[in-house]
């Protein structure tokens, strides 16, 4: 036991400064993409030939992507012979609103909001999370687990995982939600008391993700209840969950 807190003390401080300071993220991460309709060409959809979940919804000027269904593959930029497709390290992809993970040119990207009311001033103490996964690869599901690790802590802003939904205040969906679990999802859902809210995180909890259209899926969470926050990645990076989760109980710091 002695030598277990010696190796503690002498590791330090470990949880990272954010969000109060700036975000540790890897120079590879693929965050929010940057689109320029004016250098897209007419006539070449290079970029939707490639495109394996459709997310690419316009060309031209009416250039667009649907973060909901993007995987962040990298796919489409690298086939933009006119870098019309440029995925940045932003990290913060969060929205309330399905219709606002629509990605034009210029800015307007809307990032989630707080719950209003009573509710966000209930979540903003502590909200405790039940996750399923319904039909996941597990990443999405690692990525919600190591956000309890030091380096992350969510505990510090009353987050934390449960193993109940009777002690939940949300519940976060990971998976296309096959039909063997869409039951078991609808019932979690139900067990959990209201005021709650439900959590769509990764493209196939909020679009069915690679198994969009596939008979033995339903297209991700809302086919059992709409979501109240949408959180898109392939898997979503621990601080794009974080980030939302945030936005969500109102204690992201103003301005970030």
């Amino acid at each position: 036991m002695l030598q277990v807190l010696l190796s503690r003390w002498q590791q330090g401080y470990r949880t990272m400064a954010w969000p109060e300071g700036e975000a540790v993220l890897p120079d590879r991460l693929r965050g929010r993409p940057v689109l320029r309709p004016d250098a897209c060409r007419e006539g070449c959809d290079r970029c939707r030939q490639v495109c394996p979940t459709g997310a690419i919804l316009g060309l031209g000027s009416t250039l667009a992507i649907d973060l909901g269904r993007c995987l962040f593959c990298g796919e489409c930029e690298a086939a933009c012979a006119a870098g019309a497709i440029r995925f940045t390290n932003e990290h913060r992809l969060a929205t309330r609103r399905r219709e606002d993970l629509i990605v034009r040119g210029g800015p307007g990207y809307k990032l989630a909001e707080p719950l209003s009311g009573e509710v966000g001033a209930l979540f903003a103490r502590s909200c405790k999370i039940r996750q399923v996964s319904a039909g996941g690869c597990n990443a999405c599901e690692a990525d919600i687990n190591v956000l309890g690790t030091l380096a992350f802590d969510m505990g510090r802003f009353g987050l934390q995982v449960v193993a109940s939904p009777r002690h939940a205040d949300a519940v976060a969906v990971t998976g296309p939600v096959p039909h063997q679990m869409k039951l078991a999802l609808a019932k979690t859902v139900a067990a959990t008391p209201t005021p709650r809210v439900v959590i769509a995180v990764g493209a196939c909890a909020i679009a069915g993700g690679p198994f969009a259209g596939h008979a033995e899926v339903n297209d991700g969470a809302a086919s059992v209840a709409p979501a109240d926050l949408y959180i898109p990645g392939c898997p979503p990076h621990p601080l794009t969950i974080l980030d939302g989760l945030l936005r969500l109980i109102g204690r992201m710091p103003a301005g970030r």
